[in-house]
């Protein structure tokens, strides 16, 4: 039986087209079997070349590579000292884990709202929401654009705050001529299969201070260190101390051998989906119904996505509508994301509706369309080709 478009008719794609995928070549295969048939396949020689090779790319001193971006992110938190009672501002215009890790630390998690146009956290709503108890921010790279850093910046220098940007979004983006990963005081990163490399799971976090790297390299191993200038005793070869209640945080020697070999790529990939990016922005800019976001000229975005903005006022269809006759289409379209605060866990914490006004207004307006480097100029077509057709029967 041939599958119908929502609206009748034939859809534009058969086969569904995914929102995001990783890209894995037979160099990739054989980097892991080669690491599968040596004598380490976890806390191996890789883990320490792919830390080097990471970064070089991004231009800082010290990287350390975790078990996932939510572990990054946890990492990153205890090596800035966050603990119970103190207060941590992120955006609600992410995935739960950025707010998660502040809970993990026994802090309270507070949004501040975002930019209309950019959709990344707005800096005058964080001056806003500092209070006595505030210690860090975590800015979110939403979709692949650097937030406003120099503001950020700024603003936690004049309250004496830690930054950690969540830059899950954005490897290879850059702020002012400078890679995403070298700015601020401790930056995280992700490698799951939808991002720009992929270690299957997978994360990182880079800094410029090195007794931050030491804090972030014992807390990925239980807290545990070999080093005898740290040690209270040393009692011989075999001996090593817990210094800190540290986690099992710890990335595979196969995993980071995926890395290495992944890396060799990603400038190509984020060239390739700058090139979607460009295109989708040339063809939806004289679409009524769709709104772009905007790009910053103080930012080079990587696009880790491409979220959609939906003029329902021009629209004769709500979002559901029109997200259900896109998948008829055979196009994969997403929402990223629902704010975190309105999760049922969040509002069990007395976290309620209205908080973040434009964040949530946002949510109730966007999709999120295919975009990843494999993506064929024709997969691209079919993208805009099944947008144009939805919108135009909803106008």
């Amino acid at each position: 039986m041939e599958k119908l478009a929502i609206f009748g008719g034939k859809p534009v794609r058969e086969k569904m087209l995914p929102y995001g995928r990783q890209f894995i070549g037979q160099d990739d295969i054989d980097a892991v079997v080669e690491v599968l048939k040596s004598d380490y396949i976890t806390t191996g020689s890789k883990i320490d070349e792919f830390e080097k090779e990471f970064a070089k790319y991004v231009g800082t001193k010290f990287a350390v590579a975790v078990s996932s971006g939510t572990a990054a992110l946890h990492t990153a938190v205890f090596a800035a000292g966050i603990e119970a009672g103190d207060e941590v501002i992120t955006t609600p215009m992410t995935f739960a884990a950025s707010a998660n890790c502040i809970l993990y630390a026994g802090a309270k998690p507070v949004f501040a709202d975002i930019l209309p146009d950019t959709y990344n956290i707005d800096p005058d709503d964080i001056k806003k929401k500092i209070t006595k108890n505030t210690r860090e921010i975590i800015p979110v790279d939403f979709t692949g654009q650097p937030v406003l850093l120099e503001e950020i910046l700024k603003i936690a220098e004049e309250n004496g705050l830690v930054v950690i940007e969540d830059a899950a979004h954005s490897l290879g983006a850059e702020y002012k001529s400078r890679k995403v990963g070298s700015i601020a005081e401790l930056t995280t990163f992700s490698f799951h299969p939808v991002k720009h490399i992929t270690t299957g799971e997978g994360g990182m976090i880079t800094t410029l201070d090195e007794k931050l790297y030491r804090k972030l390299a014992m807390f990925r191993t239980h807290g545990i260190t070999r080093d005898a200038g740290l040690m209270e005793e040393n009692h011989g070869g075999w001996y090593y101390e817990q210094l800190d209640l540290g986690m099992n945080y710890r990335i595979t020697d196969f995993q980071c051998a995926l890395g290495l070999s992944q890396i060799k790529k990603l400038q190509g990939f984020v060239e390739r989906r700058r090139e979607i990016a460009e295109f989708y922005n040339k063809e939806f800019r004289s679409v009524a119904g769709i709104c772009i976001q905007k790009e910053e000229p103080s930012c080079k975005s990587s696009w880790h996505i491409y979220v959609a903005g939906l003029d329902l006022s021009r629209l004769k269809a709500e979002r559901k509508e029109i997200f259900d006759a896109l998948r008829a289409e055979g196009i994969g379209v997403n929402v990223h994301y629902i704010p975190v605060y309105l999760h049922p866990y969040y509002r069990n914490l007395e976290y309620k509706r209205g908080i973040c006004p434009v964040a949530e207004q946002l949510y109730d307006n966007i999709v999120t369309l295919p975009l990843y480097p494999s993506m064929t100029d024709e997969d691209a077509n079919d993208v805009v080709s099944a947008v144009k057709k939805v919108v135009t029967y909803y106008t």
